[in-house]
């Protein structure tokens, strides 16, 4: 093997996941606000060692994993098949071109699959040729029959609980798919069982207890209890802006465009809900406001529409590893009249920001006829937003 071996990983995402419960395919639902199979790529695509990403998907997913993944470097995904085994095999086919050495094998459902185990895996590869990750059993095991009586009590010693990402020289590998296709054998439930029956000696290497996978709903609510308790550090941001109307016949309120006789005098498109949302989201993770992010003597943002700026707020928050837990906006205006226009202004907020409409509130209130407001001269909106942090987010300690 050469000293600095190509590494590639291929992902598989095309089963339907049905023991997981309702909501979708499992590896497209959220845990802590962020969809299952965008922790298990991510990891992956950062990774340092590893050069190609190629996810195998269900082709009727194309959108839902376009929207998942989207932000993240990797190879387009190509169909998997009607099992795991000819799913691997497809993402093996579409990275013959790049030649790698060693191929990681991980499944979608493992969403906590750590850069410390990606790098044992890529080692063990290297010095093996095929590896796979375990853990020890810490249960005693029963062996039982077809009538539910124990016929055997294996030696735990002996026994360990396989996972993945597992490692194989690339040839090696492809090679035995292969020939599994070629036989007709298409029952085995992972890649180191296909490496086995090729006659390939196995090794193993440490694994990661955190690193299951998630089959039933209640894997689901356990690990979103447990990261959303991980996120202790609750912080809330106020924000404000105002915009005088100027000539025109819309505003842009809350991303909605709406009729109006008078139109804003902005920079961007004057969206005073969306930019207090911005400042609020900035103003809780203490990183300055929508001025020092997207200045106004900047000609890029002129004219720009605000549900930029609210989207990269959010993703600051995402980038420290938070999650926003409620959105408020209050519009001050005397005209147009908000509460027609409050649950599609919630809606176009849920769509920007990924969040569900129930953690979005929006108000509205007059200033009775007082003020710039009340002498519709402009309009003004205040803004808060709460979001939860990791302790130590912030390069502190925790």
């Amino acid at each position: 093997m050469p000293n600095f071996p190509r590494t590639a990983a291929i992902i598989v995402a095309a089963g339907r996941g049905l023991r997981a419960g309702a909501g979708g395919p499992k590896q497209y639902r959220t845990l802590a606000g962020r969809p299952v199979i965008a922790r298990a790529l991510q990891p992956f695509c950062a990774h340092p060692e590893v050069f190609a990403v190629q996810p195998v998907t269900n082709p009727d997913d194309t959108a839902i994993f376009n929207e998942a993944v989207s932000g993240l470097d990797f190879r387009p995904a190509v169909g998997g098949g009607a099992t795991r085994q000819a799913s691997v095999r497809a993402g093996l086919e579409a990275l013959v071109e790049l030649a790698p050495d060693i191929v990681l094998i991980h499944d979608a459902a493992r969403p906590f699959v750590t850069p410390d185990l990606i790098s044992r895996a890529i080692v063990a590869a290297g010095q093996t040729g095929a590896a796979l990750p375990v853990i020890a059993v810490n249960d005693t095991v029963k062996q039982i029959n077809g009538d539910g009586c124990v016929v055997a009590t294996p030696d735990r010693a002996q026994l360990r609980i396989a996972q993945t990402p597992q490692a194989f020289r690339f040839d090696v590998i492809l090679d035995a798919h292969r020939r599994a296709a070629r036989d007709g054998r298409d029952d085995f439930t992972d890649d180191a069982a296909i490496a086995e029956w090729a006659g390939l000696t196995v090794s193993t290497f440490e694994g990661d207890a955190a690193n299951m996978k998630l089959t039933t709903p209640e894997d689901f609510s356990r690990e979103e209890s447990r990261l959303t308790a991980a996120l202790g550090d609750i912080r809330t941001g106020t924000g404000y802006d105002v915009h005088a109307f100027g000539d025109g016949d819309h505003v842009w309120l809350c991303g909605l465009k709406v009729p109006h006789n008078r139109g804003f005098l902005a920079h961007s498109d004057g969206d005073v809900g969306l930019h207090a949302l911005v400042d609020a989201i900035l103003g809780a993770l203490a990183d300055g406001d929508i001025g020092s992010h997207f200045p106004p003597t900047d000609p890029q943002w002129k004219g720009a529409a605000s549900d930029k700026f609210l989207k990269y707020a959010v993703e600051r928050v995402a980038a420290r590893g938070g999650r926003i837990a409620n959105l408020e906006v209050t519009m001050i205006c005397e005209r147009p009249k908000i509460g027609p226009l409050r649950d599609p202004m919630r809606q176009r907020i849920a769509e920007i920001t990924g969040l569900p409409v129930s953690r979005i509130a929006v108000k509205a209130t007059t200033s009775e006829r007082l003020g710039f407001t009340g002498r519709e001269e402009g309009i003004a909106a205040t803004a808060s937003a709460t979001i939860r942090l990791p302790w130590g987010a912030d390069g502190l300690a925790g």
